[in-house]
């Protein structure tokens, strides 16, 4: 943790707000990611249980449910790029 501190004390001021704001991007990307791993891990689990209820219908709903993962990581990876250019 002292070596930490020792580094951020020999930042000028324009390195230290780049330091900040990288830290805030990631730790904001971090916060962004949690929707869309709760999405997905409920997606899955529902169409696992359709198709436990349901197995003639696997197919169609392995389909869907591929869908919606594209649809709901999608929104992780807007979110990264929306972060890394508030970032920079």
């Amino acid at each position: 943790m002292e070596a930490l501190s020792a580094l951020v004390a020999e930042l000028t001021g324009d390195e230290e707000k780049a330091a900040a704001a990288a830290s805030s991007a990631g730790f904001a990307y971090g916060l962004a990611a949690i929707g869309p791993g709760i999405g997905i891990g409920y997606l899955v689990g529902k169409s696992v249980e359709a198709m436990a209820r349901q197995p003639e219908a696997a197919g169609m709903v392995r389909t869907t449910m591929f869908l919606g993962i594209a649809f709901t990581e999608a929104l992780a990876l807007i979110g990264f790029v929306v972060f890394i250019l508030i970032g920079l």
